[in-house]
């Protein structure tokens, strides 16, 4: 066994003695010793009840004959640093979670990993964590939020975000609005549609990492627990028959990860997570790869924010397994790809899909191509991403003036005073992965838009990205970004963007020789963070087109 290296043999008396100075008796140390990560904390919703999820995979480990062994990792919540400083650090955090992760697993050699995130930024940072351990392991969220209920109708965050815009727009109340606050997150979990969380959660299932359910079940269900306990007795078969992440992380898991990217119209941010967990699988994802599966598989959900249903109706319409098996029948998932328990031909034998007004037919589908799609021009030679799904059919060809910000908060302030006008394309820049540090999420000044009634006739693009929960003509991750002297950086007021989604392309109305007059006046701009870890973040950060990783010469 691996964790041998600090328990076997009679120099190791030392090491048996500390760990029974934490209580371990000799029969536990005797036994595969299984790392429990577990990203509880007690800010972030999602979180707030793993310490319950970790107790029952601890369960599963011990009745398979295992010794778990827990430890802790961060985790940001996107929604509480949203639009302030502290949203700089959620990207960042992926690279400190997985860091982390590979200091104690090798620190102390357990002999399987499992881990338990539920948030943005953890879920990946697991992933990787997980591929460049490359030991036994296995992923088990803490779930879905349910739907909050407002008025008779379903709601979630980000409907919340966008009644911000209303209330500027003198659309709703300042006491309406507080009565929305109190019910659109009645409790814990990952927030309730087909945010980043919730697609990163789902696309764990899908690339094989995680069991069936892992993605829908919701968080305040019986069926989570369950779940976890079967979770902590399946690593100890890992354990048992070898079997490692590379094993499971494959060129074809990828590839069927991205078709159900696609099916479900999941996160933008997905574009950026699967390649930094594909690098450390040895894999390459490019964005070109990402628009090649985009243009052969349908979009078959319209979940919040795109439209009327959450992640609970995913899960009645049966889960991600109905949508693999949905997409199998036409050839577009390989079911012989493995996951922790055998093949996605094992997972998804007899699933069918039980509600088929949350997932439709391949024969009938939303749209015959997948839910996001990159974008490249002169405005971004490198690409750049929008999730299709959930563009107004009305915004997926445009054209307007440029109305330009070097901060979002600037562009926020610019929106709240009712400054933008029908037809404007708001550019936001020096929030990328270098410039911003960090790439903020841009969900603030998206739902802004939203609640002012302008999503169907004004466009945002960002070299920075958009949360999940973000639905318009919202183009991010333009690369090269501003900081790196992408073309972004010279746009000036009035200047026509040029948007044509169908087509994937992205353009500024400006010469060659127009462009490089702008840059000769241009300089690069002084870093905005010069201590911490976000000033070496910004130092190492490579762009988000390639999934926004730190620099391999530079570890």
């Amino acid at each position: 066994m691996r964790s041998d290296a600090m328990k076997r043999g009679v120099e190791k008396a030392p090491h048996r003695a500390l760990f029974k100075a934490s209580g371990y008796i000799d029969r536990e140390m005797e036994r595969p010793m299984i790392g429990i990560v577990n990203s509880h904390n007690e800010i972030v919703p999602g979180h707030i009840h793993l310490n319950d999820i970790a107790e029952a995979v601890k369960a599963g480990v011990r009745m398979a004959g295992g010794t778990p062994v827990e430890f802790p990792v961060i985790a940001v919540c996107d929604g509480i640093a949203m639009n302030h400083t502290g949203m700089k650090y959620s990207l960042a955090s992926r690279e400190l979670i997985a860091d982390s992760i590979e200091v104690m697993a090798e620190a102390h050699p357990f002999d399987g990993l499992v881990f338990i995130p539920s948030c943005d930024k953890v879920v990946p940072g697991m992933l990787m964590a997980a591929a460049r351990l490359n030991i036994p392991a296995i992923v088990v969220s803490g779930g879905p939020m349910l739907a909050g209920r407002y008025r008779g109708r379903d709601i979630s965050l980000s409907n919340l975000f966008e009644a911000v815009g209303m209330v500027y727009a003198g659309a709703m109340t300042e006491e309406e609005l507080h009565e929305f606050e109190e019910a659109a997150c009645p409790g814990c979990g990952s927030c309730a549609g087909m945010f980043t969380a919730n697609s990163m959660n789902c696309l764990t299932e899908a690339l094989g990492m995680a069991l069936p359910g892992n993605g829908t079940l919701p968080a305040v269900s019986a069926a989570r627990r369950r779940l976890a306990k079967l979770t902590g007795i399946q690593i100890m078969k890992l354990v048992e028959e070898g079997i490692r992440p590379s094993d499971i992380l494959t060129a074809e898991a990828f590839k069927n990860g991205l078709a159900v990217d696609m099916a479900l119209g999941c996160s933008t941010n997905t574009v950026l997570h699967l390649p930094a967990v594909a690098a450390e699988a040895g894999v390459e994802i490019s964005l070109d790869y990402v628009n090649t599966i985009s243009e052969r598989t349908p979009n078959l959900c319209k979940l919040s924010p795109m439209g009327p249903f959450f992640m609970q109706d995913l899960d009645e319409a049966g889960g991600i397994p109905a949508v693999m098996a949905e997409l199998a029948g036409k050839g577009l998932i390989n079911p012989g790809a493995r996951t922790v328990t055998g093949t996605v031909g094992d997972n998804i034998r007899g699933r069918k899909v039980l509600r088929r007004d949350v997932i439709r037919s391949v024969e009938d589908p939303y749209s015959p191509t997948g839910g996001i799609a990159v974008l490249r021009g002169n405005l971004a030679p490198d690409g750049a991403v929008v999730k299709k799904a959930a563009v107004a059919p009305e915004m997926l060809k445009h054209s307007g003036p440029a109305r330009v910000f070097d901060s979002e908060e600037e562009a926020v302030r610019a929106i709240s005073a009712g400054k933008i006008r029908k037809g404007d394309v708001i550019v936001i820049r020096y929030e990328g992965p270098k410039g911003g540090p960090g790439m903020r999420e841009m969900l603030t000044p998206t739902a802004a838009v939203a609640g002012l009634g302008l999503d169907k006739e004004v466009a945002l693009l960002t070299d920075g990205r958009f949360s999940g929960a973000t639905r318009g003509a919202s183009i991010g991750h333009i690369s090269p970004e501003a900081a790196e002297g992408g073309v972004i950086a010279i746009i000036r007021d009035g200047d026509i963007i040029e948007i044509d989604i169908p087509n994937n392309s992205l353009n500024v109305a400006l010469s060659e020789e127009e462009i490089a007059g702008r840059f000769k006046d241009w300089r690069p701009p002084e870093p905005r963070v010069k201590k911490g870890y976000l000033a070496r973040y910004a130092r190492q950060v490579t762009s988000a087109s390639t999934g926004a990783v730190i620099r391999k010469e530079e570890l």
